[in-house]
């Protein structure tokens, strides 16, 4: 991802429904280029971002966040493209283990994790702002 990207990603997220008004885009991409344990990877066509995937790892496993497609250009492997980055990047840093957030309501991620071998650990994320 080069700076440049980010209105392109930040309208990508919106647009694919990834975003929530809660999260602060900008705030985040930041956040996971500034150190070697994260990084946000892209995907163009031409001078157009496309898809996202943000990844990162603490040590132990790794986390995907903001995997997402262009409305339009969903049903074309895109996001399937950025999950195989994204493992691709943690498997070099020597992660071999991979979680994800998804919400309960959204029949059709659930759906494309597991298609990907994902499967449910039926656990809950509990979570605090701190700062």
């Amino acid at each position: 991802m080069e700076a440049a990207d980010e209105a392109q990603l930040v309208a990508l997220w919106n647009a694919s429904g990834v975003s929530r008004p809660w999260n602060d885009p900008a705030r985040d991409i930041a956040f996971a280029r500034k150190g070697p344990h994260s990084t946000v990877l892209v995907g163009v066509d031409g001078d157009r971002v496309v898809a996202s995937a943000m990844v990162g790892e603490d040590g132990h496993r790794g986390w995907v966040y903001y995997v997402a497609s262009a409305p339009e250009r969903q049903g074309e492997g895109l996001g399937r493209a950025m999950m195989d980055a994204a493992e691709a990047w943690l498997l070099a840093r020597g992660i071999w283990k991979i979680q994800l957030l998804v919400r309960a309501d959204n029949a059709r991620a659930h759906g494309f994790y597991e298609r990907l071998g994902y499967r449910d650990t039926e656990t809950t994320c509990f979570q605090k702002v701190i700062g």
